[in-house]
């Protein structure tokens, strides 16, 4: 193995483990080049891996300032709830409805949609505090024509295991769209933002499996929390489609 590799894996192995907190200076190059007994070359490797797989950030002026890694993973192309998520992943989580009101899709949906402007829909509006704090902010418009009635209890629970447990209703697949949008005053109000300036917006149109539309999604994400992961595989260029 390398050294400017080991060097990697165990000041990797000092963040994981909270040596290094979130927003620590690492020692500067000359320090770590000392610490290690190798040239300034070898550290200047083994910092640009750790920029590379998202666990510092070079800051002009400062050095290499270390970041929040405890962040939970959304998947980007999977179709997952919530609840699910929170199991996988042992976070500690509330969920607060805050509205589960029957209502019409506001024009700009049922334009997206492409849905009469007086088709039914239950709206439910869901807060996700984690360690007590709002993180997320879910909006999900679900049309009565498929889903008729929706407890406060399953809203709570898990919009997903009410559809396919109790509806028996298949969930096949979704079309996602994710942005990084200005927090609107109704984030501030809603959500635990601090100095954020900016959220992290899934919308989703989301099928049955067999292709009917039956949800709307927007989920707000604070920047800090998480984040959007994918394996990809890349392909040979000279492979024809």
């Amino acid at each position: 193995m390398n050294k400017f590799t080991e060097i990697y894996l165990e000041i990797e192995a000092a963040i994981l483990n909270q040596s290094y907190l979130a927003g620590d200076l690492l020692p500067s190059e000359n320090d770590l080049a000392k610490k290690y007994a190798v040239s300034r070359e070898t550290i200047r490797k083994a910092l640009a891996l750790l920029l590379e797989n998202g666990y510092i950030q070079k800051k002009q002026g400062k050095g290499s300032i270390v970041l929040d890694v405890k962040r939970f993973e959304f998947p980007v192309s999977g179709l997952t709830s919530y609840k699910e998520l929170q199991a996988a992943q042992h976070f500690n989580s509330q969920t607060i409805v805050t509205q589960n009101i029957s209502t019409t899709l506001p024009s700009f949906l049922a334009e997206h949609l492409k849905l009469p402007e007086e088709t039914a829909a239950i709206y439910v509006e869901r807060q996700r505090q984690v360690n007590g704090e709002v993180v997320i902010l879910d909006k999900d418009y679900l049309l009565t024509s498929v889903i008729a009635d929706l407890p406060d209890e399953a809203a709570r629970d898990s919009l997903y295991t009410y559809i396919e447990h109790t509806l028996g209703l298949v969930i096949g697949y979704a079309q996602k769209e994710i942005t990084v949008e200005p927090a609107t005053a109704e984030d501030y109000r809603l959500m635990d933002l601090h100095d954020d300036t900016h959220v992290v917006v899934v919308r989703s149109d989301v099928y049955l499996e067999d292709t009917t539309l039956f949800q709307y999604t927007e989920s707000r994400h604070r920047l800090d929390r998480f984040r959007f992961v994918e394996f990809a595989r890349r392909r040979n260029p000279s492979e024809t489609p």
